[in-house]
């Protein structure tokens, strides 16, 4: 479909160089899910949007920023389905390029879980000069920013025994990426990021309905850690050559969808279902340290969106239309409260962003709820495109004054 626009200025020419205003993966810089911009309250089809762009199939990943460009993934399916990475100006929303990648292999049937994330839902990453693409058994691929194909890497045509499909995104860290391939194999991969030649493989049999993206955590005095939460553990390992340094046991068991949290040398972990909770570990130490470095546990627990962490405490609205504060010092409930007028099923799979001093929450199909920090949830907007009933599943990315927003249907830039 052509690009569809509410406003229309001048095309400029996009820069290839990284700049601070970029969003380069999920939940964006350090994956820490806040920006200190400011962005518009409110908006509508009529008010705060400057372009929309219809997008040719789904997807619940999110955009990312590098430079003057803006990149999301979706999925077309039909008799001959393809998944596409689509680059648009994020001024103006031109279409820049699009790099399709036929789906040429068995896909896990469309039912059950599938239904409600699609076969797009892996977040791209960015160095500044190139993009990470991961699309589940369509493997990983590495694109410049002109939409050169660089290289691409296959790390699995695997299926968990509930056939969920691929939810994790990418991870850099120095000349590597990080690849959590357990939906595909079962598997922690890192892939030389010149080359996509395989550096290291972890094979686990525990990492099977391991959903999270991993998260790199400098250790004070000490090397970074690779760190994941699988059903029943936390691991650290080492992000040089994929060895177990440390685990501990936590209380989410059955599958683990959140990322993990990471504040200084605390790594945070929420989810599980049926045996669900959260978990409080400082990193660091070698073997069983769940006796030494497991600081709490809790009950309260997000079963999709990964909690938002600001000022010592926890935010996060689940897939039950729940919004909860916690305390991040011992798990403690703040408050637990009921979202008004949401819709049945899952309503929320977004992870919450935290954006120039307020939270900002897509829901699926009830549009975003914005609100402030604070003891007690008293949302102060929500925003809703009329015209669009699809499914919003994305986090939302944010650049220069302006939020992104996507869903199975469009891209929206919202801005002053």
């Amino acid at each position: 479909m052509k690009p569809q626009f509410l406003a229309v200025v001048p095309f400029l020419f996009c820069s290839l160089v990284a700049s601070a205003g970029d969003w380069p993966g999920f939940l964006g810089p350090g994956c820490a899910a806040r920006s200190d911009e400011s962005v518009p309250v409110t908006w509508s089809e009529t008010e705060n949007l400057l372009w929309k762009v219809d997008l040719p199939g789904s997807g619940s990943s999110s955009p990312v920023i590098v430079g003057d460009r803006v990149v999301v993934t979706c999925y077309v399916g039909g008799n001959s389905p393809v998944r596409h990475v689509l680059c648009f100006d994020r001024t103006t929303g031109e279409s820049l390029w699009s790099v399709d990648f036929p789906v040429d292999y068995r896909e896990d049937p469309y039912q059950g879980y599938i239904t409600e994330h699609g076969y797009a839902s892996n977040t791209p990453v960015t160095d500044g000069e190139n993009l990470y693409v991961f699309l589940g058994k369509g493997g990983v691929h590495s694109l410049s920013l002109d939409g050169e194909k660089r290289w691409s890497v296959d790390v699995g045509k695997g299926s968990s025994n509930r056939e969920w499909g691929s939810a994790a995104s990418l991870v850099l860290h120095g000349d590597k990426v990080i690849v959590n391939a357990a939906e595909e194999a079962r598997a922690i991969f890192a892939l030389d990021k010149a080359t996509g030649k395989e550096v290291w493989r972890t094979d686990a049999d525990m990492l099977e309905l391991t959903y999270g993206t991993p998260r790199i955590v400098s250790i004070d005095g000490g090397d970074d850690e690779l760190v994941i939460s699988v059903p029943g553990e936390v691991w650290g390992l080492n992000p040089e050559n994929g060895k177990l340094r440390w685990y501990a046991e936590s209380p989410l068991a059955g599958n683990v969808c959140p990322s993990v949290v990471v504040d200084g040398g605390t790594v945070y972990s929420f989810g599980g279902f049926r045996s669900s909770g959260s978990v409080a570990i400082q990193a660091g130490g070698k073997g069983d340290v769940s006796d030494a470095n497991v600081l709490w546990t809790s009950r309260s627990s997000s079963y999709v969106a990964t909690p938002l962490l600001h000022e010592g405490r926890f935010y996060w609205i689940d897939d039950r239309g729940i919004a909860y504060c916690t305390s991040a010092a011992d798990g403690e409930l703040i408050y637990r409260e009921r979202v008004d007028d949401l819709g049945g099923g899952r309503p929320v799979y977004a992870s919450p962003v935290l954006i120039g001093g307020r939270i900002y929450v897509v829901t699926r199909r009830d549009g975003t709820i914005v609100y402030p920090p604070g003891d007690a949830f008293e949302p102060i907007a929500r925003n809703r495109f009329a015209g669009d009933d699809t499914d919003f599943n994305a986090s939302p990315a944010v650049s220069d004054g302006k939020l992104y927003l996507r869903s199975d249907q469009a891209l929206y830039c919202v801005g002053e």
